[in-house]
């Protein structure tokens, strides 16, 4: 009885374990998307494929301080970003009402897009236990695979950090 237990024990965290993706890494295709944004436009990868960079950062929840910081840092110095022919946004699990007031609150010039459904944070492999996203930054090139991700992001530095990570990356200047 112990064995057929004990069996079925395995067999349960073997299937168990073949559910859970295996996390995202560099030279991945990264996950396509579709997700409102406070422009009013829904962004997709696919419309960018072939064609120009993503810069994808995750971020917790918006009007939270450090979340706050970071968008600030990009609305502020979007232009060092701006120099590269990327097309870049902020991605939270928040209502698009929630980040339509955010944006406007943090003058954000760029657009920040809704997973309220949460699939493109699993897709991403960002969502935290708690239900929101972590705070990771994807840089994707215009093939599709993933450049770098970033899980070390400084909010206060955010856009002078991106800029500098598009250089490392040799992403073409506009």
């Amino acid at each position: 009885m112990k064995l057929i237990h004990a069996t079925c024990l395995l067999l349960g965290m073997t299937f168990a374990s073949s559910l859970v993706a295996e996390p995202l890494k560099v030279g991945d295709p990264a996950p396509d998307f579709s997700l409102a944004g406070t422009d009013g436009q829904t962004h997709s990868l696919a419309d960018f494929k072939g064609k120009q960079a993503v810069v994808l950062a995750w971020y917790p929840k918006a009007y939270t301080s450090g979340c706050t910081i970071e968008c600030k840092s990009l609305a502020e110095n979007g232009h060092l970003i701006r120099a590269y022919d990327v097309s870049y946004y902020m991605a939270s699990v928040d209502p698009l009402e929630d980040n339509m007031g955010f944006a406007e609150e943090t003058e954000a010039d760029f657009p920040l897009l809704s997973d309220p459904g949460k699939q493109a944070a699993k897709d991403y492999g960002v969502l935290s236990s708690m239900g929101f996203a972590k705070r990771h930054t994807f840089y994707i090139g215009k093939d599709g695979t993933i450049l770098k991700i970033d899980t070390a992001i400084q909010p206060a530095s955010a856009a002078q950090d991106m800029a500098a990570t598009l250089g490392e990356l040799d992403i073409p200047r506009r």
